[in-house]
C-alpha cells in the first residue's frame, strides 16, 4: 500500500510538472508571436554625417553610442535615433514625423530653435493634455517632439 501510494504521488507530481511545463511552453508562444515590440529606431537621412552628428549629439545632449562613418546611432531615452548618409533615394523632410517624447515641449521646442532647427509646427494642444510640436533640422528632416502624459513604456512588449 505505501509503494501504492508513492506512485500516486509521483504520477501527481510528474503530472504537474508536465502542465507546468505545457504552460511555460504556451506562454513562450504567446510572446514570440507578437509581431511588434514597439519603437526602436527612427533613421533620418542626412547629407553631411558630420555636421548631423554634431547637431544632435548637441540638440539631444548625448554622444552616440554608435558611430560609424556608414551610420551614427543616438540612445535616446531607449529607442535609437539613426543618422545615415546615403540620401540619395530619399526626399528630405517629406517623410513619416517619428515624435520624441520630452517632458516640455515649449521648452524643448525653444532650445531646438536656438540650436539651428527651423520652425515647422509651433507647440500646440492637441488634446487632453497632450502637447506636439515639430522642427526641420539643419538637414531637412522634420524632428517631432511630443509631450504625452498618458503614454506610459509597456515593459510587458520586450
Amino acid at each position: 500500500m505505501k509503494q501504492k501510494t508513492i506512485v500516486i504521488s509521483l504520477g501527481l507530481v510528474l503530472c504537474a510538472v508536465m502542465a507546468l511545463a505545457q504552460t511555460i511552453s504556451h506562454a513562450r508562444k504567446q510572446k514570440e508571436q507578437k509581431m511588434f515590440q514597439g519603437l526602436r529606431t527612427v533613421i533620418y537621412h542626412v547629407n553631411d554625417l558630420a555636421k548631423a552628428k554634431a547637431w544632435y549629439a548637441d540638440a539631444l545632449g548625448v554622444k552616440p553610442y554608435f558611430d560609424e562613418p556608414f551610420y551614427v546611432g543616438f540612445n535616446v531615452g531607449g529607442y535609437e535615433l539613426g543618422l545615415d548618409p546615403d540620401a540619395k533615394d530619399t526626399k528630405q523632410g517629406a517623410n513619416v514625423v517619428a515624435y520624441w517624447g520630452v517632458r516640455d515641449v515649449k521648452t524643448t521646442y525653444a532650445e531646438l530653435l536656438k540650436k539651428g532647427a527651423r520652425k515647422h509646427g509651433e507647440p500646440r494642444e492637441v488634446g487632453d493634455g497632450i502637447i506636439t510640436a515639430t522642427v526641420e533640422d539643419p538637414f531637412g528632416n522634420v524632428f517631432g517632439i511630443i509631450e504625452n502624459p498618458h503614454f506610459k513604456i509597456d515593459s510587458s512588449s520586450e
